[in-house]
């Protein structure tokens, strides 16, 4: 068969998704792998790809979309790594190795939070906006930044969930589970950290459980401070903590009291509620965003 479609995998915390497709024609074929050890992770992701080939044949190109911290640099020679991550297990693992050897198969790799980012500019709540924030709230607190089609790299890749907030009031008990910085936003507002606060899963918390109002509370600083800092023309939020349907109305009002009127376009709740909104494509963006990767590619 004729190369057509574009391969892609969104390399999760908790979930890896395969897929097939382009961004003209969505998703064609894709299935779900549970994150394992690498090893097992990277020989299933590789084992279905080859699958879905012998069926719509060889893929154009190959577009990855990984948690972090991941090395983008070309250049570098632990390029396609991930570094010291929290994910246990998966330092240093080679998220390209298992595919190199696909003949004629270019490679692009960012992040999983910079694919969301690309695919909601491109096809989603960005569309027609010159630069977009989106930030992932989940198994990690990720940032991914897009601005005229490009995503940000510098150093490394934006890692805002490591900056540190001022502590919500009221929460003086908890320590943080961040391994490297302890009460940093992902320490102190992941899901994982919202797990240990409450010491059961957060579909057992009730709505008026005051671990919500403190998590509205960092999450409303987190978003002040991405407006403050990149002034992205939106930011979009993400990520299975904001499935909760409070949330976002809470963290809205929370990033207004955070922000304190210094920023002329968003001194008005109506302001906040078209500039904090959810993704467009729902828990597409970053499967749809590591096609484009591969298109790019």
């Amino acid at each position: 068969m004729t190369r057509g479609l574009y391969a892609a995998i969104e390399a999760g915390g908790t979930k890896w998704v395969c897929a097939l497709g382009s961004s003209a024609d969505g998703v064609v074929t894709s299935t779900r792998l549970p994150t394992v050890d690498p090893q097992s992770t990277l020989a299933a992701a590789h084992r279905w790809l080859e699958q879905a080939a012998h069926t719509f044949g060889p893929p154009r190109a190959l577009g990855i979309a990984s948690f972090g911290p991941v090395e983008l640099d070309p250049a570098a020679p632990h390029y396609g790594c991930l570094l010291d991550t929290p994910k246990r297990g998966w330092s240093g693992t080679d998220l390209l190795a298992p595919f190199r050897a696909w003949p004629g198969v270019p490679i692009a790799l960012d992040t999983d939070v910079n694919a969301a980012a690309l695919s909601e500019q491109a096809l989603g709540a960005g569309r027609g906006l010159d630069s977009l924030a989106y930030l992932t709230i989940g198994t990690g607190i990720g940032l991914g930044v897009v601005v005229h089609g490009r995503m940000l790299h510098g150093l490394l890749h934006p890692e805002a969930g490591h900056l540190t907030p001022r502590r919500a009031a009221g929460d003086t008990g908890f320590a943080g589970i961040c391994p490297f910085h302890g009460d940093c936003f992902e320490g102190l507002a992941s899901g994982p950290a919202l797990v240990a606060r409450l010491g059961h899963e957060l579909g057992d918390a009730p709505d008026d459980h005051p671990v919500w109002t403190i998590e509205a509370d960092y999450l409303g600083q987190l978003c002040a401070q991405v407006a403050l800092a990149l002034s992205p023309r939106r930011i979009v939020l993400g990520g299975g903590v904001m499935q909760h349907a409070k949330l976002l109305p809470a963290l809205r009002a929370r990033a207004l009291h955070w922000l304190g009127g210094y920023l002329p376009p968003l001194r008005t709740a109506a302001a906040m509620d078209d500039y904090l909104v959810p993704p467009a494509l729902g828990q597409r963006s970053g499967i749809l965003g590591a096609l484009l990767l591969a298109e790019r590619a």
